[in-house]
């Protein structure tokens, strides 16, 4: 068991000034996860009569990226290559000290606690992180040959779960990891090309709309992406952006 000390931002919404309090979190097993701790220190705060930590989650399997938890100033800790819900208690020294605050950046407004909205994550899809397809019976994937670089390169982008831990660790608030893997994993595939330039444009200018800084490539971002993104996206990205604009400026 462990005998542990946190330090957590409370704020009741957008307007508040939010404050730091100390909680107590005593008999907490090292085989909880990080979530599991919280909920623990959750329930005794509710049977003092408290109000218990507000915390997105959801999967709670390092699949959905809900959560959004900085833990002692890095977003989803400073294990490599997993979400804050996948932190376990034994990472942890007994008498501790954890400081715990959300993820912060001007396009992530906080909504309560240690939970932000990332709507702006949504915006940024629905500008051009689809395909149009016309309905019907799939075509034949063999009539798709794709090379195995451009697959795997497109896989590899994919594993992006959107959670925005980029975007909290770069001191820019630059979501320019998120943006180039969005956009990789389908402009290196058949079926994405035909809108590669309209996706590309699009999904750009609606990061810069949301208020998104730029990025200065010191890679805080691909340290804690917990599925590791390589930031040569981000150069495939700005590839493919100088040639968008190019075409554009020809039409």
């Amino acid at each position: 068991m462990l005998n542990l000390t946190l330090k957590v931002w409370r704020q009741n919404n957008a307007n508040d000034e939010g404050r730091i309090e100390t909680y107590d979190a005593h008999d907490i097993p090292e085989a909880a996860s990080f979530l599991e701790m919280l909920d623990i220190v959750n329930e005794r705060i509710l049977n003092d009569g408290g109000e218990p930590i507000n915390f997105d989650h959801d999967c709670r399997e390092g699949i959905c990226g809900q959560c959004s938890l900085t833990i002692n100033g890095i977003p989803h800790s400073k294990e490599r290559g997993i979400t804050a819900c996948q932190l376990h208690m034994r990472k942890f020294k007994d008498g501790e000290t954890i400081w715990i605050e959300p993820f912060r950046a001007k396009a992530f407004p906080l909504l309560r606690d240690l939970i932000v909205d990332r709507s702006s994550f949504d915006r940024i899809i629905a500008a051009g992180g689809f395909i149009s397809v016309r309905t019907g019976s799939a075509q034949d994937a063999n009539n798709l040959p794709v090379a195995k670089t451009r697959a795997d390169a497109a896989m590899d982008a994919a594993a992006c779960i959107g959670c925005g831990a980029c975007v909290a660790a770069c001191k820019n608030a630059s979501a320019m990891l998120f943006v180039s893997a969005k956009a990789a994993h389908l402009n290196l595939l058949p079926q994405g090309a035909p809108e590669k330039n309209k996706r590309v444009l699009g999904m750009v200018r609606q990061m810069d709309s949301e208020g998104f800084g730029n990025c200065t490539n010191q890679y805080e971002c691909e340290a804690v992406c917990p599925k590791e993104i390589s930031v040569d996206n981000i150069a495939r990205l700005n590839r493919d952006y100088a040639i968008a604009l190019a075409d554009e400026a020809t039409v």
